[in-house]
């Protein structure tokens, strides 16, 4: 197995510096000194008036700061409970293993009823992941989780199929890409119906589906490149027009998943000093 490199995110990081300048603000007479770790969170329903002790999913974030209140580490982990343990989704996924026999086939969108996968993924959470293999007769089987819909896109190309053709007639109803699954009810889209995204490919779904093809794996990407081309970013070898046989491998686009995502806010905050830096929004910017 080869791994390819909100808001309550914001309130996590905000609250951690509130607990850092209200746990300084009782310093000495002479230049206060800052340094230290501090811990804060954020946690599901908060806002309602769930308290943290009865929380079902928190964010953590881990502050450490010099004397002048400078951040020089920051760390950040989205934990939810499952089965009476605290689990991360920043962990990678662990597994995925393909059955080439199945044909997939669609989930109903609304209500939702799961369809058929080719796929058993081992994995905390699955945002952003993708995975692909070639069998030893040259079947092309992957998929590709949606950022948007939040749904498993699955695809399986037999041997002989032209990889030259354009990534945009990878659509639904062409029974090329095939919604199997639904990984998370938070979607930004939620489609009654696939005839909603009836002649679009999965990069076209939204005006938002550039979190597909701006950064990461799938940088350059669009509908009118090639199904070889989309297929080579998710790992596939070619000898000529045939794909190569290959293990399934997985990997994340865009960001690189959750844990993408919480190490780009990381990077963000080191350097910065934690009394100027009291929220990741810019309340000026009206919405």
């Amino acid at each position: 197995m080869k791994l390819k490199p909100s808001r309550s995110i914001i309130a996590a990081v905000s609250l951690a510096f509130g607990l850092v300048l209200s746990s300084c603000a009782s310093g000495g007479a002479g230049a206060r000194d800052y340094s230290g770790t501090f811990i804060g969170y954020a946690w599901k329903d908060e806002a309602k008036g769930v308290s943290l002790e009865n929380a079902t999913e928190k964010v953590q974030t881990t502050l450490v700061l010099d004397r002048k209140g400078f951040i020089k580490e920051a760390s950040l982990d989205f934990l939810v409970l499952k089965n009476g343990e605290w689990t991360s989704r920043l962990a990678e996924a662990e597994s995925v293993s393909i059955d080439y026999s199945v044909s997939p086939m669609a989930a109903v969108a609304d209500p939702y009823k799961a369809g058929v996968s080719m796929f058993k993924v081992q994995a905390n959470d699955v945002m952003s992941l993708y995975a692909v293999g070639v069998a030893a007769d040259g079947t092309v089987a992957g998929f590709i989780v949606d950022p948007m819909t939040r749904f498993q896109f699955e695809f399986k190309f037999l041997p002989g199929f032209d990889f030259n053709r354009p990534v945009s007639i990878l659509t639904i109803e062409s029974g090329l890409f095939v919604p199997t699954a639904r990984s998370s009810s938070g979607g930004l889209m939620k489609p009654k119906s696939w005839t909603a995204l009836a002649g679009q490919s999965i990069f076209d779904y939204s005006p938002y589906s550039h979190v597909l093809n701006l950064r990461g794996d799938f940088s350059g990407l669009s509908s009118g490149s090639s199904i070889a081309e989309l297929l080579v970013a998710m790992g596939v070898l070619f000898d000529g027009p045939r794909a190569k046989a290959m293990a399934p491998v997985f990997g994340y686009t865009g960001q690189g998943g959750w844990a993408g995502n919480y190490a780009a806010i990381e990077e963000f905050l080191v350097g910065k000093n934690a009394r100027d830096l009291s929220s990741l929004i810019d309340w000026s910017n009206a919405r």
